[in-house]
């Protein structure tokens, strides 16, 4: 699943981008995903569960991939 998330305001929490684009049911699922350490935030694994995530950066893990862009 690829997707473009269009980023409204300067950063979006890691674990709110997961459950707005579908990726996870709910932001609970979403912090025991990152906590799990199944996530990358430009390709380096990441554990922060409220990253700020910027426009410009990639989100991956097993079967996603969501590009954040600006508005």
């Amino acid at each position: 699943m690829n997707e473009i998330f269009e980023l409204r305001g300067e950063y979006i929490a890691l674990c709110d981008l997961l459950k707005t684009t579908g990726i996870m049911e709910t932001g609970g699922i979403a912090k025991q995903f990152i906590a799990d350490g199944n996530v990358l935030v430009d390709g380096q694994v990441e554990l922060r569960k409220t990253n700020k995530i910027r426009a410009g950066q990639v989100v991956s893990g097993d079967g996603f991939e969501i590009k954040v862009v600006a508005a």
